[in-house]
């Protein structure tokens, strides 16, 4: 695993690079304010707190999970007022002057840290349906600060990981599957109001989240009996609208077999691809384009190991804690990596979800070591 970790870290600092070189101007900035170069000294800062993470029996930090969780929410409120808006609208960063913080990759992990110990009770006492509700409250609680951010993607991260932790927890299935049940009938009812309702009675989301949804559905902006000037104006909004996909797509697609060569991606550096999320969100459009089949098959390789790496982690932990601290961040990561990967290929929608140690990102490169620390923490202590 510590060498995966080590080969996703080389890609990353080798295509941030490629994706932000390509923007410099011809007055080059100072050597630090180059995205690649920042990254690698995330890259050392994230390394460091792995290191402390594994110096500690992951029994101790488990004590002090409810501390961790309520503050992680309190920072999940907090910006939500003091919090950086961005063009779009979203608050998602507080602003701590030479960078910002993300804080709910941080949520992410003590979600992960309070949930274990909390399932680590008893099994006979995981079939009672007060467990599996404050289980629940759990996971919907970030969910829906996140929610408000607005940032569906980080948000969506949690249910998912929640269900997963508890059914390997021995939470009755059928708590599970009633849960599942009632999601899939909200999302259908959403879906119906978000493309066949009239306009007063539709969800208020963000234009463009409507926009994206509506891109992935395949749905025409065009209204019904638009005019010659309303229907070239719908066109514009989804060409707009569709524009980093398909460019995303192109990228995968023109890479090959073996890719252009790194630095050499036409679409990245022509700016086809928009360079101001090439080298965060669509990260692996460029390494597709440039490294092609081969590097898109070793990058998915490297997560692999990682991942059944961490299953095997989970398998041989001695205590309920452990293993369920490490299906937690397995789950956690694939997530990521799912979710990511599958925006690139429109798989799934696209949302603001970073690829572990390939996006730009300091908080995202921080939290996704220190889960990786974790991990090895377990496989450590295990005997103690």
């Amino acid at each position: 695993m510590i060498g995966a970790l080590i080969g996703l870290m080389a890609v990353g600092g080798l295509f941030i690079a490629s994706a932000t070189l390509a923007k410099v101007g011809a007055v080059s900035p100072a050597w630090y304010r180059y995205e690649h170069v920042k990254q690698v000294v995330w890259y050392g800062l994230g390394t460091g707190l792995a290191v402390a993470v594994c110096a500690v029996n992951y029994r101790l930090m488990a004590r002090w999970s409810v501390v961790v969780y309520w503050v992680a929410m309190l920072l999940l409120g907090a910006v939500l007022v003091v919090g950086t808006t961005h063009g779009w609208g979203a608050r998602r960063w507080i602003d701590l002057g030479p960078f910002q913080f993300q804080p709910s990759e941080l949520a992410k992990l003590a979600f992960v840290l309070m949930l274990a110990n909390y399932l680590s009770r008893p099994v006979n006492e995981l079939r009672r349906g007060r467990v599996f509700l404050a289980s629940l409250a759990m996971s919907l609680l970030p969910f829906g600060l996140i929610l408000l951010e607005p940032d569906l993607g980080s948000a969506l991260v949690f249910v998912p990981v929640g269900l997963v932790m508890m059914f390997v927890a021995g939470v009755p299935t059928r708590y599970l599957w009633q849960f599942l049940g009632a999601v899939g009938l909200i999302v259908a009812l959403i879906l119906v109001d978000i493309f066949f309702a009239p306009p007063q009675w539709q969800l208020k989301l963000q234009p463009y989240q409507r926009k994206r949804l509506m891109v992935y559905f395949g749905v025409d902006f065009v209204p019904a009996n638009a005019s010659d000037t309303e229907r070239q104006r719908a066109l514009t909004e989804y060409r707009d609208a569709s524009h980093n996909v398909q460019q995303a797509l192109i990228s995968v697609g023109s890479g090959g077999l073996t890719g252009k060569g790194w630095r050499q991606g036409t679409q990245n550096a022509l700016g086809y691809l928009p360079r101001a999320v090439a080298h965060n969100d669509f990260i692996f459009s460029v390494i597709a384009e440039e490294s092609g089949f081969v590097g898109s098959v070793v990058v998915l390789a490297l997560y692999t190991v990682i991942l059944f790496t961490g299953i095997r982690i989970a398998g041989q932990a001695r205590d309920r804690l452990g293993k369920l601290l490490a299906v937690g961040v397995v789950a956690l990561w694939f997530g990521h990596v799912f979710i990511n990967i599958g925006m690139n290929i429109r798989l799934t929608p696209v949302t603001g979800i970073p690829l572990p140690l390939l996006s730009y990102g300091g908080t995202s490169v921080l939290c996704s070591l220190i889960a990786a620390g974790l991990l090895q923490n377990i496989q450590l202590y295990r005997d103690y």
